[in-house]
């Protein structure tokens, strides 16, 4: 065998230290595990340990994060074909990773008990962690979604997810702090029973006004994992990609709620460098998609795909080089290019609701961004342009023509017309015209 690479030897020191740290874990618990320990299992000293891993905490996060993503699914179930099934069959898929009340005080079905008390110990993990379970919540919310095509579209099962997971994660907690307190099967009840709620529906504003700028920039992500399916991303694939920072990730339901159908959504997750954080999301998102995707049958998985960015390489690659947990960003890609991008807060709304036309000029569904000056229109049969939307003017015998869009509103205003030549400043009318308006005077 040939002498390894420094880039295959950090990889297999690596790989040595997390089979070492999962062995500790299970045998002392997160408490009493020592990173020395971990070292000596190991057979590597403690600094080599430490230029892989910030601390305990990232270590244990990523141990769980591999068990989650890669561990070996329990036996398949037949998915549910009702959200009343569904529900159901999750909760089964859930309940089916607890520890039971004869499992070892220690060992791997318990390796996971710790992670709630470290979350509520520090500050920083709970934000993050609150916009995980949003995210979760609306994966689940769309997969209800897709087996019940007749419900409105605004979010109302997305709600009941969060009421399922509700009730799962205290499960999970009443599991590791009371063995034995309930029925497993009461809780699968509560969960079906959940889909006879009518919880309302919702109603998305977006009180932004972020523009949606139009661009021409190559786009060349690199290859990535999509972590609902656990397949392939195709990034490369048109559609919407929104850059979402952990404290941001509830608003790419803003994105899915105004996106035309068909249209491909994906929220890439990055994390601001953090390695407690990145293997956290990981966690998180796994936990459920596992459960999901022996739940739902493929057609209903949700459309929305995730994408977990720990090297910040594909948000450099949509321009993006510095991006954090306040990180709200999208780009919309057509044939393998980014056609339109905007940035803060309402950047999803913006960029998944925006029509892009001919030459780069973009539209917007119902606004288009802020209402433009009138342009002067010259002599007979030339382009006259409103702002940043407009038709270019015809000539019929004596009569100009032109249409023209109300920024403002998203409608026609009243059409243009008049006869000859029409002076500049003036548009088909007897007198000076108001700003932003451009039609035929009563």
């Amino acid at each position: 065998m040939g002498r390894l690479s420094r880039a295959q030897s950090q990889e297999h020191n690596r790989a040595r230290v997390l089979a070492a740290a999962r062995e500790e874990f299970a045998e002392r618990g997160f408490r009493d595990a020592k990173i020395d320990g971990i070292a000596e299992r190991a057979e590597l000293t403690r600094g080599a340990v430490y230029s892989n891993f910030s601390g305990k905490r990232a270590l244990y996060f990523t141990v769980l994060a591999d068990l989650a993503e890669r561990g070996p699914e329990p036996p398949h179930q037949e998915p549910g074909l009702t959200p009343r099934e569904a529900l159901g069959a999750l909760a089964r898929a859930w309940l089916a990773r607890l520890p039971l009340t004869t499992d070892e005080p220690r060992g791997p079905a318990r390796l996971g008990m710790d992670v709630m008390p470290e979350i509520l110990a520090d500050e920083r993990l709970r934000l993050s962690f609150a916009q995980l379970m949003k995210l979760d919540a609306i994966l689940l919310g769309l997969a209800l979604e897709g087996l019940r095509p007749s419900a409105p579209s605004g979010g109302g099962l997305v709600w009941m997810a969060e009421a399922a997971l509700t009730t799962l994660h205290g499960a999970s907690l009443m599991a590791a702090a009371a063995p034995g307190f309930t029925e497993p099967f009461n809780i699968v009840s509560a969960c079906e029973h959940l889909t006879e709620l009518d919880l309302g529906d919702r109603r998305f504003a977006t009180p932004w006004n972020t523009r949606a700028r139009p661009a021409d920039e190559p786009w060349s992500p690199p290859e990535a994992t999509d972590a609902v399916r656990g397949e392939p991303a195709p990034l490369a694939a048109d559609g919407v990609v929104a850059i979402l920072g952990l404290h941001r990730l509830e608003a790419v339901e803003e994105a899915v709620r105004a996106a035309p159908p068909g249209v491909a959504i994906t929220v890439v997750v990055v994390t601001g460098g953090s390695d407690e954080l990145a293997p956290l999301a990981r966690l998180a998102v796994a936990d459920l998609c596992g459960c999901l995707r022996q739940a739902f049958p493929r057609p209903a998985w949700p459309r929305l795909r995730v994408v977990l960015d720990g090297s910040g390489a594909i948000a450099a690659a949509a321009g993006l080089p510095s991006a954090g947990e306040g990180t709200e960003s999208a780009v919309r890609v057509e044939d393998g290019r980014i056609v339109l991008r905007a940035d803060g807060r309402g950047a999803c709304h913006r960029v998944a609701s925006a029509t892009v036309g001919t030459a780069g000029t973009v539209g917007t569904v119902g606004t288009v961004g802020t209402v433009g000056t009138v342009g002067t229109v010259g002599t007979v049969g030339t382009v006259g342009t409103v702002g940043t939307v407009g038709t270019a003017g015809t000539r019929t015998g004596g009569t100009t023509t032109g249409t023209a869009t109300d920024a403002a509103t998203g409608t026609d205003p009243d059409v243009t017309t008049g006869t000859g030549a029409v002076p500049p400043g003036r548009v088909a009318s007897d007198g000076p015209l108001p700003p932003g308006r451009a039609g035929h005077r009563g």
